[in-house]
């Protein structure tokens, strides 16, 4: 497992994109390879919501996908599961507010990068004190991807958790698309992180590369 600095972190979550089988109009393995090609600097695996695989048939396909991001050399990062994560050696893992408390996976996934969601100020400083790596703020726009998602916070919130002395690296999440991807920049974020902008698109690769210019 590599020990990943502040830096590199901030770099990797330039362009993350999240996915997971019910997410694809194509199958997920080439689509994650057409998103790398297209220049995405970080991989998240969600396997969540109606029609998810489960079981064998889940690790089997993050095992597809955790060999595809190795060969490429983007890091994989796997959804709020921990044992799948440790099983297979994943690069790191991401949780939300109602998963298991960020201090309790920092003991469980030991080295790997550590995401986790927040909502206020007080949820990212106790968040930054269990050892989380980089904070998720969203959903930054409306966004139809996530059956679970939280009211819209807007740019305003990465923008007060900057001027608040949260300095660990912040990924804007929701409703993300390359004609307001630079404002997430500008608020303070070091990257964005999308799921049907990439993953539901036509030409996939085309998304990603649109998508990276618009943060770089």
């Amino acid at each position: 497992m590599t020990i990943y600095r502040q830096h590199e972190i901030e770099e990797f979550l330039q362009l993350y994109f999240i996915m997971g089988s019910t997410n694809c109009k194509k199958d997920p393995v080439y689509v994650l390879k057409q998103a790398i090609e297209g220049g995405i600097t970080l991989f998240q695996f969600r396997e969540k919501g109606v029609g998810s695989l489960e079981g064998l048939k889940k690790k089997k396909l993050a095992e597809k996908l955790h060999r595809v991001c190795k060969d490429a050399g983007i890091p994989f990062i796997i959804n709020d599961d921990v044992e799948l994560a440790v099983e297979l050696d994943a690069d790191g893992i991401h949780i939300g507010q109602e998963d298991l408390a960020a201090n309790l996976v920092r003991e469980k996934a030991a080295d790997m990068i550590l995401g986790v969601s927040t909502h206020t100020i007080g949820e990212a400083e106790k968040a930054i004190e269990d050892g989380a790596d980089y904070l998720g703020l969203g959903p930054i726009y409306p966004t139809i991807s996530k059956d679970d998602a939280r009211e819209v916070s807007g740019l305003t919130i990465i923008e007060n958790f900057r001027k608040n002395g949260i300095t660990i690296p912040i990924v804007g999440i929701g409703g993300i698309t390359s004609a307001n991807a630079r404002d997430v920049i500008q608020a303070g974020a070091n990257g964005i992180s999308l799921i049907s902008a990439i993953a539901a698109a036509d030409d996939v690769k085309k998304a990603s590369e649109d998508l990276k210019r618009a943060v770089i």
